[in-house]
């Protein structure tokens, strides 16, 4: 097994990502970035890797959902220590995918990832929003 994981709706899938993380095509952030400074340069950047250094820190969950406010439309990553639970919140945040560790993908395995990946479905708040307008 690789030393990561790629999860998305589908389960876990093969690492399909080939332009680095150099800052230019594809951007490493942490959980306390600035956004301030990227709005006009993300045009140009295809994959923003956002980082979870533990399960508890949902500051990744708020960044992906200002970026795509901003209108940043390329591919979006949630990588370090996001559980199966959490992958619904990661989707409706805006993520495409998430980065696990294959230690973490062992302990969680992916059925358990796939029970979560009808995400639309179970979207508590925006079932409330619904009701709330009828």
């Amino acid at each position: 097994m690789a030393d990561t994981v790629i999860v998305q709706d589908e389960g876990f899938v093969a690492e399909d990502w080939t332009g680095g993380f150099d800052g230019d095509r594809a951007l490493d952030l942490a959980p306390d970035a600035d956004l301030s400074g990227l709005e006009g340069r993300l045009g140009g950047v295809g994959m923003i890797r956002i980082a979870f250094p533990k399960s508890a820190d949902g500051r990744g969950f708020t960044l992906a959902r200002r970026l795509r406010m901003m209108g940043y439309a390329g591919r979006l990553r949630a990588h370090g220590h996001v559980l199966a639970d959490q992958y619904a919140m990661a989707r409706r945040s805006g993520f495409d995918e998430v980065e696990i560790s294959a230690d973490l993908a062992a302990r969680q395995p992916e059925d358990q990832w796939r029970f979560r990946a009808d995400w639309r479905a179970h979207d508590y708040q925006s079932r409330l929003r619904g009701a709330a307008l009828t």
